[in-house]
């Protein structure tokens, strides 16, 4: 039996958790299939299933190796299509991405029903986090970054960038005034960002002009969150001043439950990026899901 075949064999009973059902549903005898996930095992040098009278369960390498198994048995049905009509070939098997919590749930879930009407058998996992995470040992297809890209090693694919605005609650700036000029905000509190609670906050971000280069202003502040969407709610609460892209809050600040203060002082726009590890690996699917989510956040971050 050859690897690919005890791959499939071992990716079933895993799915099925049952070396029974798993010879039911591939037609073969329990033997064959016992026999084929021990000897991936010996191959391997390591036990990827837990074996109870009741109950197969992965180990946690054979989580690790099923997750990949996944992915290379999409990659050899998707070779096996490559000649297919264009009309002909489905697409199917797993695309792992992540992105910032605000993308994903106004950008991308919005209009996540379109792909997969269009694409029935793909899968997309979709990590929200605002840290940043290690795409190639975290085993992400590609990642939507807002910010500097950082890592030189990755491949950045521009998809534009967001304008940020400054705002604050109304009920903030009935207690302590609105600031008009950049000299008020030494009487005034920001709501401090940053992804490592205990770093020292940057303070608020003034553009670069003809005259002076982009720099930050210390600005005193009693409260520091991590995610993004405890920003907005430490801003919506009243305790101090947010620099956010306008497409993320533009709701409130229509609704007036926010309000834009110091229009022409602020941070720079920020860029936003999809970034994958290389462009010679990339799958079909993998092209086909980034091409949409170009597509898709292209046109968010540009309304």
């Amino acid at each position: 039996m050859n690897p690919l075949e005890q791959m499939q064999i071992f990716a079933r009973v895993t799915e099925l958790a049952s070396f029974t059902q798993a010879a039911d549903a591939l037609g073969l005898p329990k033997a064959t299939v016992s026999t084929a996930v021990q000897q991936l095992e010996a191959q391997l040098g390591t036990r990827l299933l837990h074996r109870t009278t009741r109950r197969v369960q992965p180990t946690q390498d054979g989580q690790t190796f099923y997750e990949r198994c996944k992915d290379v048995l999409a990659d050899v049905q998707e070779l096996q299509t490559m000649f297919q009509q264009p009309g002909e070939q489905a697409l199917r098997g797993r695309v792992r991405v992540d992105m910032s919590g605000g993308l994903a749930r106004l950008a991308v879930l919005p209009r996540l029903p379109e792909l997969l009407a269009t694409h029935p058998l793909l899968a997309l996992e979709l990590s929200s986090t605002e840290r940043r995470v290690d795409l190639v040992r975290e085993g992400f297809d590609c990642v939507l970054r807002v910010g500097p890209v950082g890592d030189t090693s990755l491949v950045a694919r521009p998809l534009g960038a967001m304008r940020m605005v400054n705002c604050a609650s109304p009920a903030y700036l009935r207690a302590q005034g609105s600031p008009t000029c950049v000299a008020d905000l030494a009487r005034h509190h920001l709501v401090h960002f940053s992804n490592t609670l205990g770093a020292k906050p940057d303070g608020f971000e003034v553009m670069a002009t003809a005259k002076l280069a982009a720099h930050h202003i210390p600005m005193r502040g009693a409260v520091t969150v991590n995610s993004a969407e405890a920003y907005t709610a430490a801003c919506l609460a009243g305790l101090g001043i947010i620099q956010v892209p306008a497409v993320g809050v533009g709701e409130l600040l229509d609704a007036g439950r926010l309000v834009e203060v110091l229009p022409d002082s602020g941070a720079a726009p920020m860029p936003v990026n999809l970034l994958y590890a290389s462009r010679r690996n990339l799958s079909r699917r993998v092209r086909v899901v980034m091409d949409w989510l170009a597509l898709v956040v292209g046109q968010h971050i540009g309304e």
